[in-house]
């Protein structure tokens, strides 16, 4: 299973997933970029919108009948949200919200009894470095990433034992349809540190056959985190300039 998979890292890990051989049943909004992923792939598709909790598990339903095990799903939908909290539009807040971190809980939740069922399966949150710094210019957007790194750290420790082995992702600056990080980002280092999908989707498949529990992609993104920790005042002053063009 592999959520927002119609374009960015979620059609590239579909692309990777197919290539090894496996076989995919891939989730998002948009129907007619899905199908020709999904014939693409040789997988299936479902129209699902996670931040809708009766959408996930209408889907759930429809899948786990045809596919009672499950072995993989891949929380990678995510939206972005690229104004502060003063600023953005209090609807557009509540998707951010919805999408990049109750959509997480959402799917595990409803997907929970296949995955069990597989007797040793793995989920892959795809999270971000955004849920380790807090970035002033997408402050809402950081936010969401930090509940979802919580989430995922916690269901970590709380599933293991179930067989359900959780992985996280954290990938820094990823050019893709919906973050077009190459023309938005202001600062031209920040431009030239921005990686593709197929990098992301090459460091999940290393992540799964390596059981990690949680990674930064590319891995010296860790540094960005250690300086959130180590000096908090440093880093909320850095990233209260304007990120975004």
């Amino acid at each position: 299973m592999v959520t927002g998979a119609s374009s960015g890292i979620g059609a590239a890990i579909a692309r990777e997933l197919a290539g090894r051989g496996w076989h995919t049943v891939l989730l998002a909004r948009r129907e007619e970029r899905l199908r020709e992923l999904a014939s693409q792939a040789g997988g299936e598709f479902e129209v699902c919108d996670v931040g809708r909790r009766d959408d996930v598990e209408r889907v759930a339903a429809a899948v786990t009948e045809r596919h009672p095990k499950i072995q993989l799903l891949v929380n990678n939908a995510g939206i972005p949200g690229r104004r502060g909290f003063a600023e953005i539009d209090l609807d557009r807040l509540e998707e951010v919200l919805r999408v990049n971190y109750l959509g997480t809980v959402w799917c595990l939740r409803a997907f929970l009894p296949a995955l069990e069922a597989a007797g040793r399966s793995d989920v892959v949150n795809i999270v971000s470095v955004a849920g380790t710094v807090a970035f002033g210019p997408a402050g809402p957007y950081s936010a969401s990433k930090h509940a979802q790194l919580a989430f995922s750290r916690a269901a970590t420790g709380e599933l293991r034992a179930r067989g359900i082995h959780v992985h996280t992702v954290n990938p820094g600056f990823v050019e893709t349809e919906g973050f077009p990080q190459a023309s938005v980002l202001r600062s031209a280092l920040m431009r030239r540190l921005v990686v593709g999908p197929e990098h992301v989707a090459k460091h999940v498949l290393h992540t799964i056959e390596h059981d990690k529990r949680e990674t930064f992609v590319p891995a010296w993104y860790r540094a960005a985190a250690r300086a959130q920790a180590v000096a908090p005042g440093l880093v909320a002053r850095l990233s209260s300039r304007p990120g975004y063009r």
